[in-house]
């Protein structure tokens, strides 16, 4: 018997990330100069102590598959329990792509239930952010609760775009609404519950036959045990974190690394972020090259100017080059003599000699990968 469960959904498409998102799922995406958007919440898990953890995928997901692999980046390389990667599949309970978040833990009732668990963590794997589940579960059991939902203040403006709660002084929620065009509080759901999980379950398996319900947790699990006046709670959460959901948060997350006490990578030794260990050779910096508050991963060659800047790993910038509020992901070079300002390059994409691609404050940041980039340079015949 295992006393939490971990479920980890990792399928999210993230349409909105565009290129960044056409061949893997959302949780994939390289992050902070060597790290992927999963490994936040996989090594929450590792320091909470969650040693039992199902990950869903759906969408295009040999990347993180591949990623994931047997766990052992985060101790989860265990033959009781440990991390095992639960993908949809046609049998006589499941037959289909998972319809909603409900639905994908319902689909995966029989991987939780051989564990036996007195409790279930419901987690997303495309967010940023640092966290002691355990201090959730404690919560959980203190307050007697079915189930708690970790709550973070957004702005105002912000607020429509998350489930919104509103609480007692005591925790208590008492009202919950999805999305709504004019939010009553600003606490927004962060996507994390804790279930007691004989309750839940019985929810899954009313909700897998209820042809109307879009089989979420927001939209319609917790709205109907809110409505049968269920023990639900909130856990109030006030550290980072961030939606990764659109090329311009995605951005901002990544700059956020670069500003001391941002909260984002906490300092703590016994609290750190887990992930592959690529084993290059230390990275190195010309003479003639400049670098100011980036962060430049191992095996990069540096020889021009690196500002304000993210490099993942094996990145060679050229002499006369300057780089710029950008995020350079694995195996990228720039040639010589040119000028990126506010973009993302995408992996082991050539930047040829000359290139000028400057994006201003008020607009996106630019993705550019090898495809993108042969459009943007075929129409002038090749010119930069």
């Amino acid at each position: 018997m295992k006393e939490c469960v971990g479920m980890l959904l990792a399928g999210g498409e993230g349409k909105r990330l565009g290129a960044l998102t056409h061949h893997g799922a959302k949780p994939a995406v390289p992050f902070g100069g060597k790290y992927r958007i999963i490994d936040f919440t996989l090594s929450n898990c590792t320091n909470s102590g969650i040693q039992t953890l199902g990950v869903l995928t759906q969408y295009s997901p040999l990347e993180l598959n591949r990623h994931i692999g047997n766990g052992e980046p985060w101790d989860m390389d265990r033959r009781s329990g440990g991390v095992t990667v639960l993908s949809p599949y046609t049998g006589k309970t499941g037959g289909d792509w998972y319809s909603g978040t409900a639905d994908a833990i319902y689909q995966n009732i029989h991987f939780i239930n051989q564990y036996d668990p007195e409790y279930v963590l419901v987690i997303s794997g495309d967010h940023i952010y640092q966290m002691d589940y355990q201090k959730m579960l404690e919560q959980h059991k203190q307050t007697e609760a079915d189930a708690t939902v970790s709550v973070i203040e957004v702005p105002w403006g912000e607020a429509s775009r998350f489930g919104i709660l509103s609480i007692s002084d005591s925790l208590r929620i008492f009202e919950f609404e999805e999305k709504p065009d004019t939010p009553q509080s600003n606490l927004a759901s962060m996507g994390i519950y804790i279930f007691t999980w004989d309750k839940l379950k019985n929810y899954l398996l009313n909700d897998a036959q209820n042809k109307d319900s879009s089989h979420d947790f927001g939209k319609d699990i917790i709205p109907t045990m809110l409505q049968e006046n269920h023990q639900m709670y909130a856990y109030r959460f006030d550290g980072y974190w961030k939606d990764v959901g659109t090329v311009e948060s995605y951005w901002k997350a990544n700059m956020d690394l670069l500003y001391e006490g941002s909260g984002l990578i906490s300092e703590d030794k016994n609290w750190r972020i887990y992930t592959h260990d690529s084993n290059l050779p230390p990275q190195y910096i010309s003479q003639k090259a400049t670098v100011k508050d980036s962060l430049i991963n191992s095996g990069c060659f540096i020889y021009g100017n690196i500002e304000h800047s993210i490099l993942f790993k094996n990145v060679r910038v050229e002499e006369g080059s300057m780089v710029k509020q950008s995020i350079i992901h694995p195996g990228v070079t720039i040639e010589g003599n040119c000028i990126l300002e506010r973009v993302i390059i995408m992996e082991n994409t050539q930047i040829p000699e000359g290139t000028i691609m400057q994006i201003s404050e008020d607009k996106e940041p630019l993705v550019v990968n090898e495809e993108i980039l042969g459009a943007m340079l075929a129409p002038a015949g090749g010119d930069k």
